[in-house]
């Protein structure tokens, strides 16, 4: 299997706009024409500073140009502020899901067929989503119920979300 093209580039931590993201950076135009292509998924892995390497998307910034958005944590984590350079590289992201499949959440899947079927009938976005909320608790029994709560979620809505319940739900799998 050949190798993965790798781009790397600086860029600056700029303050987001929006209420969503707190901060990101630039992607030029020539790193996104070639990690994307023409109506391919945007989706990358990137590596910051040679030290944290994370699984995101390449967002529109609304201008024809691309930004990776840097959550607090990892801002902390590399000691990064606004107007800092930050050296960035990235490469296509060939993973299944997009986010790492929690050994947890696998499991309840492989157990139930019905969850299974309903789980990968979500768009991309939405698995992605369900993914983060199973494998964003430190401990393994956390994970479990998290799983075990999303599956029957899942099942109870017949393949719909109503994040509200869910939350719901996820409380009451920690009782």
């Amino acid at each position: 299997m050949p190798e993965e093209e790798l781009y790397s580039f600086t860029s600056i931590l700029e303050a987001s706009t929006n209420k969503l993201w707190g901060c990101h950076f630039g992607v030029p135009d020539f790193v996104v024409a070639a990690l994307s292509g023409a109506g391919e998924a945007r989706r990358v892995v990137c590596t910051l500073n040679e030290k944290k390497t994370f699984q995101c998307a390449l967002l529109p910034r609304g201008d024809g140009s691309f930004l990776i958005t840097v959550n607090k944590k990892l801002r902390d984590q590399l000691g990064l502020k606004i107007g800092m350079k930050v050296q960035a590289s990235l490469k296509k992201d060939e993973s299944r899901y997009g986010l790492p499949m929690p050994e947890e959440m696998a499991e309840v899947l492989a157990q139930d067929e019905q969850a299974n079927r309903l789980f990968h009938a979500l768009t991309p976005g939405k698995q992605r989503t369900l993914l983060y909320i199973a494998g964003h608790v430190k401990n393994t029994d956390g994970r479990i119920a998290r799983a075990l709560a999303i599956a029957e979620h899942l099942k109870a809505g017949q393949g719909k979300i109503d994040y509200r319940q869910l939350n719901e739900d996820l409380k009451n799998s920690r009782r």
